[in-house]
């Protein structure tokens, strides 16, 4: 079903809108809870939170693009619930370890939580990721935004993990370079 018809059943408040989301995006919703959260249980209970959560939000919502919509929901409950698991300790996995790659551009790991909601820094992050070329967005956006291993990654590009790596800590110096620029972070950080 498509995306305009889907969100006009939930505007109509159509039970019919969750069985469809869940058809058509449960895979991919599973795939970016997983990614965080390493736990079949969890990451399902997470695609059935997205859509209630999505239920909840549509209306007033009325979504541009709806998979990454979705997508945002679900990254969000998948943090949320890895936060609460995980209570104050830092703890292995992907998450953490993309949190501490980051944390040279975006300060630390609670301001990177705190920062999700920042527009500022939101639209920066959006300029900077049209600068690059497509394989350094794609390589960017796989690690920091689904989580993956660089050794996933490595595999989807068909290259080795340390080109993966060198491509990474290239593109967060050159967006610590552009958020100092835009004067969204200090350049003391």
């Amino acid at each position: 079903m498509e995306d305009l018809k889907i969100i006009e059943l939930y505007w109509n408040r159509d039970e019919e809108a969750i069985r469809e989301t869940q058809n058509k995006y449960g895979n991919y919703c599973y795939s970016i809870a997983y990614n965080i959260l390493y736990n079949n249980e969890d990451a399902q209970e997470i695609v059935n939170d997205t859509c209630k959560a999505t239920w909840d939000a549509i209306p007033p919502a009325h979504p541009q693009n709806l998979s990454t919509f979705i997508g945002k929901i679900t990254r969000n409950l998948s943090i949320n619930r890895l936060r609460y698991l995980k209570a104050d300790k830092r703890g292995g996995g992907e998450v953490a370890l993309s949190f501490d790659e980051l944390e040279g551009c975006i300060a630390d790991t609670q301001s990177i939580h705190e920062d999700q909601d920042n527009s500022e820094l939101t639209e920066s992050i959006d300029r900077f990721l049209a600068t690059l070329k497509q394989e350094q967005r794609q390589m960017f956006v796989c690690r920091y935004w689904y989580f993956d291993p660089i050794e996933e990654i490595a595999v989807r590009f068909n290259c080795s993990d340390s080109k993966v790596k060198m491509s990474l800590k290239r593109t967060r110096e050159k967006l610590k370079a552009h958020l100092i620029k835009e004067g969204v972070i200090n350049e003391n950080r």
